[in-house]
């Protein structure tokens, strides 16, 4: 690891981080914290996907729906008003409008196939984010002269590596730049996130090889056909699923890194409160 014991993470001159773990249990909120300092350079996946490698796209997609309605077209037309997307590390509703649920287009849904490439472009977009990584934590240091480094990670990040393989590239990119920290979470945290879920379902990004087996799993069980699924049912229904799918996948990514707990981050105060639960995760 980056820090091989608690003496090393303590005494570097740089500390440099990347948290990972399900959306929902604090891994903005760390983040947040410790750029409040003023010490730490806050690098936000989502907030990279939606400006640099999306932005484009899901500003076209807002026109597209805008360009329906005959007086917002009028004015496109002749350049008298500007379209784009208002994304925030705290507010990144734009990415998940644009990637969309599938099912009946009446209820807010797209077509498979096009959900589908929507999906492979944000796998795409994610994978560069997260390369993006090192440039980032030499620019934190050489430009904006921070000290230390976050790398604040989507809860997909765990799809598209395999944590057995010791030779990931992209694991062994990020474990050489930041210490790996995941953000577990306990079984009541997980009943709290499908709570939440079902409140307000969002959309998320999915493995190729699970969406496909969930999609299908669905129609059958419900005995329904792809165009009058409700976009919102599905993504409800497949969310406890998407967690049991992902956490073996935590699991394996954390023996890159440490573990600590939600409720860990939850009682933070400071940056020393995270300095010192960074080192009892350490060897002496």
């Amino acid at each position: 690891m980056l820090y091989p014991t608690a003496q090393d993470w303590r005494a570097a001159p740089q500390r440099k981080v990347l948290v990972f773990g399900m959306s929902g249990l604090g891994k903005t909120h760390l983040s947040g914290l410790l750029r409040g300092t003023g010490d730490w350079f806050h690098y936000s996946i989502d907030y990279r996907i939606g400006t640099r490698y999306l932005g484009e796209i899901i500003a076209d997609n807002a026109k597209a729906e805008a360009m329906k309605v005959p007086f917002l077209r009028e004015l496109l037309l002749s350049d008298s008003i500007y379209i784009g997307s208002n994304i925030t590390f705290e507010n990144l509703s734009p990415v998940a409008t644009w990637l969309g649920k599938p099912g009946n287009p009446a209820k807010g849904g797209l077509p498979m196939a096009d959900y589908a490439k929507r999906q492979e472009a944000f796998r795409q977009a994610e994978i560069a984010a997260l390369n993006d990584t090192a440039h980032f934590a030499t620019r934190a240091q050489s430009l904006y002269g921070y000290d230390h480094f976050i790398c604040d990670t989507g809860g997909s990040i765990c799809e598209w590596v395999d944590a057995a393989d010791p030779a990931d590239p992209l694991l062994s990119a990020l474990s050489e730049e930041c210490l790996l920290v995941w953000i577990k979470g306990d079984a009541a945290h997980t009943q709290e996130l499908i709570r939440r879920f079902d409140k307000n379902p969002k959309p998320m990004a999915y493995q190729p090889a699970f969406l496909a087996r969930v999609w299908e799993e669905y129609l059958a069980e419900k005995e329904c056909v792809p165009e009058v699924v409700n976009p919102d049912a599905f993504i409800r229904w497949t969310y406890a699923k998407a967690l049991n799918h992902r956490q073996p996948r935590y699991e394996a990514m954390a023996k890159w890194g440490v573990t600590i707990s939600a409720d860990q981050v939850g009682a933070l105060k400071n940056q020393d409160d995270f300095t010192d639960l960074i080192a009892s995760c350490l060897p002496t």
